[in-house]
């Protein structure tokens, strides 16, 4: 788990300003940052180690044959079982890293299609000028690239892209689909123009001397013809399938050579991780930690309902308070970090378990994300409100409250429909280009800013699959979603956890913005309300009609509290 920097082409001061580059993603690696300058390209690192802690295995790291260096982020869990697919490689390290680079020398691109794991990567030929980027499937971790001068620039953060002199500005478009709609931006462009993403689940060649024009991103996972292949099966079989691919996930997540600890809310899909850690790693509890937030407010907390769930076992348990008082200054920290809009309190929160984690010595935490978008767990795919936040009735934004003439900048939401039901279509949609990817980007930005490695055992590929392939009567039933995994929970944690209701909200933001936060709340408003764009008298009335009582939901107050900070 690293930060990844370097510019491809012949760079004037190329050196001196991937230097700055890595420095500015520094917390994204403390162990060590290492640069590579070769004629044709400038390569960093940022260190966090995690697997085999050695010097060796730093990067970048070049190839026994010294034709090829990498440099990589992320972790691709099943490392061991693939490096018996290059026997004839003399690894030096025993890391993962050197496993890919030795892949990737035997069978070219298609390795990637070996790989279970979370990650992007730049593999450099220094015989063809030529490099190979990739990020994994699901996009866990970032790859942001922009072109200067002919050459190509990419890092982990656009923070580092900036200190490696990379022009940026506002783009408009996102920004307004982001307030007129609530979007996040899409899979190749974020909210600063010049700043490009490759999305996830492909890759591109770039040669160096060729520029710009010669990119072109290429897909190498076709998620719709894998789902489709696969057979059906009796729910028994189903259900053995499900709970042994589980196990296995989970247990190659465990793979590390510093203290993994797990985060915990009182929902279903906790509960499974819990279940599920308990039955690969037997004997282990004193020495695995448990994480889990709470703002000292009994109608959010869910402290009860973990406790519950540990009871009878010896996970040591932090509890993290996010203290209203603190959120203007977590938020000042955070929009640095995020430097997108991200989510509200909640990301505050989270946030604060990985400080705490980190100050534990627990370097890798281990949490639930992706079991509603694979198992059909939110309530519009059963109640076709076409809401995107559980638990409100009112509309999440307020539009009217722009210029119409920046409305109009607000590119059209278009998602494929590679499934011929509504019910895949929407599940699509939310793993590939709303739900999974924001969250996957906030939950990167607030676990690598303390320097900790977030994994997501339930977006291993092989269960998602087998979770989206299943027909709608084994994910949704008697008006409840992730049918067939509350039955398997059921059986192992009783029907108290495995039956109770999602509970969507988990802090007091409507509260706390409304009484406690309300003059910081206030303060930030107002300079939104004075951006150029916005109807200043409407942003006002808006704020006063919350303020009075209007509080069904707090979306649109966080959505001009976090542009304040970003614009």
């Amino acid at each position: 788990m690293c930060g990844i920097a370097g510019i491809i082409g012949r760079q004037r001061g190329g050196s001196l300003l991937l230097h700055k580059m890595l420095a500015a993603q520094k917390h994204r690696g403390p162990d060590a940052t290492c640069q590579m300058d070769l004629p044709n390209a400038f390569l960093g690192h940022n260190r966090l180690s995690i697997v085999d802690l050695s010097e060796e295995a730093n990067q970048p790291m070049e190839s026994a044959c010294g034709r090829y260096v990498i440099v990589f982020n992320g972790e691709v869990y099943n490392y061991r079982e693939l490096k018996s697919l290059v026997p004839e490689y003399p690894f030096r390290t025993q890391s993962d890293t050197e496993v890919i680079l030795a892949l990737y020398i035997r069978f070219g691109p298609s390795m990637l299609g070996n790989l279970n794991g979370m990650f992007s990567m730049l593999i450099w030929d220094k015989v063809e000028n030529k490099a190979f980027a990739a990020r994994d499937r699901f996009g866990v971790k970032p790859f942001y690239y922009s072109f200067s001068e002919g050459n190509l620039f990419f890092a982990s953060e656009i923070k580092s892209l900036r200190a490696g002199s990379i022009a940026t500005e506002a783009d408009w478009s996102i920004w307004s689909s982001y307030l007129v709609r609530g979007s996040y931006g899409n899979q190749n462009q974020g909210f600063w123009k010049g700043i490009r993403q490759l999305p996830a689940a492909c890759s591109f060649f770039y040669e160096a001397e060729r520029g710009e024009e010669q990119l072109k991103i290429q897909s190498y996972y076709d998620f719709p013809a894998r789902v489709r292949a696969i057979p059906e099966r009796s729910p028994q079989d189903l259900k053995e399938e499900y709970i042994s691919l589980l196990s296995d996930a989970v247990k190659l997540r465990f793979r590390a050579d510093v203290p993994v600890g797990f985060n915990l809310s009182g929902g279903l899909d906790s509960s499974t991780l819990l279940a599920m850690v308990a039955g690969v790693m037997p004997g282990e509890d004193e020495k695995i930690k448990a994480f889990t937030f709470y703002c000292d407010d009994e109608r959010y907390d869910e402290i009860p309902w973990v406790k519950g769930m540990l009871a009878g076992r010896s996970y040591p348990f932090n509890p993290v308070l996010l203290d209203w008082k603190t959120v203007p200054e977590k938020m000042e920290q955070l929009a640095y970090f995020q430097e997108e809009p991200f989510g509200g309190f909640p990301t505050l929160a989270y946030a604060g378990i990985f400080e705490a984690a980190r100050k534990e010595g627990v370097i890798v935490l281990l949490d639930g994300q992706g079991m509603d978008e694979a198992w059909a767990g939110y309530d519009y795919y059963r109640t076709n409100s076409g809401s995107l936040i559980q638990g409100v009735s009112s509309s999440p934004v307020r539009p009217e409250a722009l210029e119409e003439d920046f409305i109009a900048l607000a590119a059209p939401d278009q998602y494929e429909s590679p499934f011929d039901n509504r019910l895949q279509n929407l599940q699509y949609r939310d793993i590939f280009h709303t739900k999974i990817p924001r969250a996957l980007r906030f939950n990167d930005r607030i676990s690598m800013m303390h320097s900790t490695e977030l994994r997501e055992p339930f977006l291993d590929y092989r269960l998602v699959e087998l979770a989206f392939s299943q027909p709608e009567n084994v994910k949704i039933r008697d008006g409840q979603g992730k049918w067939l995994l509350r039955n398997l929970v059921a059986e192992r944690l009783g029907n108290n956890i495995a039956f109770s209701p999602k509970r969507p909200l988990q802090t007091p933001q409507r509260e706390w913005l409304a009484h406690e936060l309300k003059d910081w709340a206030m303060d930030r408003i107002e300079v939104f309300s004075r951006l150029p764009f916005v109807k200043r008298d409407v942003v006002l009335g808006e704020t006063d009609k919350y303020f009075r009582g209007n509080m069904d939901n707090s979306f649109y107050l966080w959505q001009w509290i976090n542009a304040s900070y970003l614009l």
